[in-house]
């Protein structure tokens, strides 16, 4: 194992989208030393060949490092695109009027195909469309099963395939496209260790998702559609996760609006013990510069204090100019700040009150012995990975060490605050548990010899759900 590598010396989560600066087998090492903890696999580019030498990189790099490492698939979803045009693009004058319709011949300055006829279902006469990220805005005037007509409030160029949104009204389209579900199977065949569904408008998406991953992986949903924020309840209950997506966010509901927004996922996902990522646009502009801008690491910063499982880089580490620079620059952010004086109070600002449960009584207990006793770490054995999430729901102050004998939870705790994973061998009592405890803790720098740690573990071991003892042992 490479020097240095275990423990990052933070908690939160640096997940790194992967893309043409960054799907060599070269590039992915380079990211990880950087400090990616997690690897997204956009699956809206590439094909299933070229994302499949993409796994295989990154199952190498884990047994070169001999350190789970977690592979995020994110499905691409419905994206709702204009047609073509007989010029490639047009020019659209604030006043004028401009009509989508189901001709596919090719668009002018007056109108173009939508090839989307769910969308003249649903839209009515004052809603809005929203082109090319919202650069461009258009308010429906008359509408019909074949033709919407609108007027141009805000102006600019448009041009082929451009994607728009509609924020006004929930569109009855279907989360999972067909290549989504040709997508997913793929992902499931690789093993992923979490699946992320786009553009949820309502529970309903996240059942069918669920139905049809059958327990193989953990699903994240990404927040991304005002319909997602009014029905946030029932789809965090029904969800493993989720991600305050901001790009999608910000064009759909006002730009003030997006950070008390991700404010609200973050503290209902902490208290609900489910991961959270917060994306999108956190490093901009080292896209193009080998440095941020101080706003950019004060957004960054916050996620941190807010308390979020991950921060996750999109154009900046997949396509930009300084895709090293921008993961490091993500894993020096998080260390500085959980290194920062009062840094775990502005962290607890978010109650999480404990549930009636076994495992939420110990766990909180957990927590308080290891800061009553100055325990170096939390050793937690667990066998699906929940106990480890329901230790780190508490934002402990100790490190969280996570020893699974399964390779697949291990991976999958890569995404969850703080629950640093290790893949172990099965033990049988808790004399075993106990010692690999220890061994386990001063191998990889938690604790040196005569070191507090809690162990946090279930009698009968083995057996899932079993969570009843909390222990203080000495390294």
């Amino acid at each position: 194992m490479t020097e240095g590598l275990f423990p990052r010396g933070r908690k939160v989560r640096v997940v790194s989208t992967l893309g043409p600066a960054s799907s060599t087998a070269e590039q992915i090492r380079d990211r990880f030393l950087a400090g990616a903890d997690v690897f997204r696999i956009n699956m809206s580019h590439g094909t299933h060949d070229e994302k499949k030498v993409i796994v295989d990189n990154i199952r190498a790099l884990e047994k070169e490092f001999n350190r789970p490492t977690t592979i995020l698939f994110d499905l691409q979803g419905p994206k709702l695109r204009v047609g073509d045009f007989k010029e490639g693009k047009v020019q659209l004058k604030e006043g004028q009027t401009f009509t989508f319709d189901q001709d596919t011949t090719l668009g002018d300055e007056t109108r173009v195909n939508l090839p989307h006829p769910e969308i003249f279902k649903a839209l009515d006469k004052g809603h809005r469309l929203l082109l090319d990220d919202g650069k461009i805005v258009v308010r429906c005037i008359e509408s019909s099963p074949t033709k919407i007509v609108t007027r141009v409030e805000v102006p600019g160029p448009l041009s082929d395939h451009k994607g728009f949104n509609v924020p006004d009204v929930v569109i009855p389209l279907a989360a999972l496209t067909p290549k989504d579900r040709k997508d997913l199977d793929f992902a499931l065949q690789e093993k992923a260790d979490w699946i992320a569904l786009s553009f949820v408008q309502r529970v309903e998406d996240v059942i069918e998702a669920k139905e049809l991953i059958k327990g193989r992986a953990p699903l994240l949903v990404k927040l991304e559609k005002p319909a997602a924020i009014e029905n946030l309840e029932s789809i965090l209950a029904a969800t493993d996760a989720v991600m305050v997506a901001r790009g999608d966010l910000g064009v759909e509901c006002l730009p003030e609006s997006v950070p008390p927004t991700q404010k609200r996922i973050v503290e209902r996902s902490r208290q609900l013990g489910k991961p959270v990522v917060v994306a999108t646009a956190m490093l901009e502009s080292m896209i193009k510069a080998p440095a941020p801008t101080r706003a950019e690491v004060s957004d960054v910063a916050n996620a941190i204090y807010e308390g979020a499982d991950g921060i996750m880089l999109s154009a900046e580490s997949a396509a930009g100019d300084w895709p090293h620079e921008a993961v490091n620059m993500m894993h020096r952010i998080a260390a500085y700040v959980e290194n920062a004086p009062g840094y775990i109070e502005r962290v607890r600002f978010t109650p999480t009150p404990a549930e009636p449960t076994t495992v939420d009584a110990l766990a909180e207990n957990a927590s308080k012995t290891a800061e009553t006793v100055g325990a170096k770490a939390i050793i937690v054995f667990t066998e699906t990975g929940k106990t480890a999430q329901r230790v780190s729901r508490v934002r402990p102050v100790a490190p969280i060490l996570s020893l699974t004998p399964d390779a697949e939870v291990a991976r999958r705790l890569g995404l969850v605050w703080g629950a640093q994973p290790v893949q172990v061998s099965t033990v049988k009592t808790l004399d075993e548990a106990k010692k690999l405890a220890a061994e386990t803790a001063k191998k990889y720098g938690f604790a040196k010899a005569g070191d507090k740690l809690v162990v946090v573990a279930g009698e009968p071991f083995g057996k899932a759900g079993t969570t009843n003892i909390v222990d203080v042992i000495e390294a």
